[in-house]
């Protein structure tokens, strides 16, 4: 209504602190997600089928450094392409981090 004003403390406002949370709480289940992604592949996930999954190189890296996973290079050649491609795997870990959340 025109001429009528309301303030509302805080509306809209997220602390800092909730944003972390929620930051962190979008993180795990991205991590649950890779992780189960992963272990339903017996020959693991190339670093192109993650990305077209939604996950970002860094939660690629997060999940390697975390011994959640590895990552190998293998050189493939297809026809006169010839290049590298990024390969991981879920690791003993990995799984039973998956099999805890279940």
């Amino acid at each position: 209504m025109p001429g009528i004003t309301a303030t509302i403390p805080n509306a809209g406002m997220v602390q800092s602190s909730d944003r972390r949370l929620a930051h962190r709480r979008g993180l795990e289940s991205d991590c649950q997600r890779a992780l189960e992604l992963l272990a339903a592949a017996c020959d693991g996930c190339t670093e192109g089928v993650m990305l077209a999954h939604g996950f970002t190189i860094r939660l690629m890296a997060e999940l390697v450094h975390a011994g959640l996973a590895t990552a190998t290079t293998e050189r493939v050649v297809a026809g006169t392409y010839a290049g590298d491609v990024t390969r991981l795997k879920i690791t003993d870990s990995g799984r039973q981090g998956v099999a805890s959340k279940a």
